[in-house]
């Protein structure tokens, strides 16, 4: 039986795959079609997903949308007369949007695929969620929590699972997000909404929850349980698609961060990337940290919401197995805390934690839930993607007259490798299929020694040119993580190997690996020979040379792209950044 999930026109479209309950492929659409976040309908990662199975599409059993349309639509209509005449544009453009493929999702995946009504189905969003983390979780019971910006009208779920039975207890409705609460946020700090929610985790550590009082007091209201209350006086995501924070929320934390503004402190030092130091540096520290004091106060409260949430699902279920879900459950952050300050002992969070795995959650929901299938499918790893083997890279590097040299013994290739990792350079590493979510975890990865500090400017000058707060990954090895991180059971922990923990340092660690030291703690990516033997290996082979089993990872791609998917993408990152050698499967080029 072959079930297609879905997801799109939102954010990060994605396909997903099952075959007799367990995965074929997974892939989100931008990783083809080159557009950052594409929300577009997945026709392209369809397409791969069915040539990864080897059917068509007349072959599938059930198509499976992560949402449903009409009552979304319902939410959007309801919320524009409520807020008229304020949301009158806001209604207008939903007007034009949903009354094109939006609202027809039917019709439109019966064009597309040419599969018959009875074959398509919908399911709720959060519900879709809460399936994504629990079928392919290793539990056979656990609490649920989904937490994210909307679906239909839920914004947040607690529930518990059991064999094949998932049951939403409790929800928080739309406008009361939290979600779109730090959204709001990272729209202020100047980081676009959807993409740089991130940013404001990576930038809280630089300041202090200096605000975190005044939010309590003026913008969010918490229960003892996590509930919570999001005052609308101070937003306007609720009937604008333009802005999601009003004049009162400006005269409440002041002017807004600039976009274009370059982001710097006394403690980040001034890249030399930035251009001169400007005269007012002083000040521009000044206003920078007054910014970071308000990402640290968001960051805070997301945090605290969150644990109290986690902890609420314990006492509800009796439970200490967790499944996360929503692209909340992308704060890494908050899920270290989660591990080791509640009564969680197991947490489970699939790579793909936002709208693109719900795609994934609602065709294992249609297997297991809706025809009563058993669960035969962990998911044990995150390579999911398209792979592109020794003769398609060969084909292309000889199609561009591309020097290389080719290994035919992999230990060699890898002891080369790590001696150019010791000698300070950066490597671009392509291997497999590409990564299921937006983390590179070693088949699209850009790799450099973690040993020295200024390793996070080379990596930064030499292919990111970002903002210098933004923390570099520790890839170490899964039976060593314990020397370096502070955690419980961080070795066994499946959100560690999607690099969705951060914990802190062992005060003995923070020194040895000081590029991937991001104040003090790591977002770490722990790795087992099983699931990835050469990049395994590579780290190995690193520790046997430096006495250090750990690795800098950071996606492989330029600023603004999607990561690497084709041997194509690779070698033009290669070429227009200063990565010095590429490593595709058994094939190096260098410059």
């Amino acid at each position: 039986m072959h079930i297609l999930g879905l997801s799109c026109f939102y954010h990060d479209s994605a396909a997903a795959l099952l075959r007799d309950g367990a995965l074929v492929a997974a892939a989100e659409e931008e990783r083809f079609s080159r557009i950052k976040h594409d929300f577009g309908f997945p026709d392209r990662s369809i397409a791969f997903c069915l040539e990864e199975a080897g059917i068509m599409a007349k072959d599938l059993d059930y198509v499976v949308f992560y949402e449903k349309p009409f009552r979304k639509f319902e939410r959007i209509l309801m919320t524009s007369f409520q807020g008229y005449p304020r949301s009158w544009r806001m209604f207008g453009e939903a007007m034009i949007n949903w009354f094109g493929d939006k609202l027809w999702m039917k019709t439109l995946i019966k064009e597309k695929l040419g599969v018959e009504d009875r074959k398509i189905l919908f399911e709720d969003h959060h519900l879709s969620h809460a399936a994504s983390a629990f079928y392919p979780s290793p539990f056979e019971e656990a609490a649920i929590l989904t937490i994210d910006g909307v679906g239909e009208w839920t914004t947040a779920a607690l529930g518990k699972a059991k064999g094949n039975e998932i049951t939403l207890l409790e929800e928080i409705r739309f406008p009361h997000s939290l979600g779109l609460l730090y959204s709001a946020f990272t729209a202020f700090l100047g980081f676009q909404v959807n993409e740089g929610e991130y940013k404001v985790m990576g930038m809280a550590p630089y300041g202090k929850p200096k605000y975190i009082d005044k939010i309590w007091d003026k913008v969010v209201k918490v229960a003892a349980d996590g509930s919570f209350h999001v005052n609308m006086d101070y937003f306007s995501y609720h009937y604008s698609d333009e802005a999601t924070y009003n004049a009162r929320f400006v005269d409440l934390f002041g002017p807004p961060r600039d976009p274009k503004m370059h982001f710097f402190t006394s403690e980040t030092r001034f890249p030399s990337y930035f251009g001169e130091k400007p005269a007012d540096f002083s000040e521009m520290c000044r206003l920078n940290e007054h910014y970071a004091d308000i990402a640290a106060s968001i960051q805070k409260v997301t945090e605290e919401i969150i644990l109290l949430l986690a902890k609420d699902a314990h006492a509800r279920t009796g439970l200490t197995k967790l499944c996360l879900a929503g692209g909340c459950a992308l704060n890494s952050v908050a899920n270290g805390r989660i591990l080791n300050e509640t009564p969680i002992e197991d947490l489970f969070i699939q790579p793909a934690a936002g709208d693109s795995g719900a795609a994934l959650g609602a065709a294992f929901h249609a297997y297991h839930a809706l025809l009563g299938k058993p669960r035969v499918f962990t998911l044990e790893h995150a390579y999911w993607g398209k792979s592109y083997g020794q003769g398609e890279i060969r084909s292309f590097l000889d199609g561009q007259a591309i020097p290389y040299e080719r290994y035919e013994d992999d230990e060699k290739l890898l002891d080369r490798v790590v001696e150019d990792l010791v000698a300070g350079k950066v490597v671009g590493w392509y291997q497999g299929r590409f990564e299921w979510g937006p983390r590179a975890l070693g088949n699209r990865s850009i790799l450099a020694d973690p040993r020295s500090e200024m390793m996070k400017d080379t990596v930064n000058i030499k292919i990111k040119f970002r903002e210098p707060f933004r923390p570099f990954a520790p890839v170490i090895l899964e039976e060593r993580a314990d020397e370096f991180f502070i955690g419980r059971h961080t070795a066994r922990q499946y959100p560690s190997r999607y690099m969705l923990l951060v914990l802190p340092l062992q005060d003995d660690k923070k020194d040895t690996i000081k590029a991937v030291n991001h104040m003090g703690t790591g977002r770490l990516q722990t790795v087992r020979k099983e699931w990835n033997p050469r990049y395994y290996k590579v780290v190995e082979k690193f520790g046997q040379a430096t006495g250090v089993p750990v690795l800098l990872n950071t996606s492989f791609n330029l600023r603004g792209e999607p990561i690497v998917t084709t041997p194509s993408d690779a070698y033009s990152t290669f070429s227009k950044s200063g990565i010095d050698v590429l490593v595709m499967e058994n094939f190096m080029v260098r410059k």
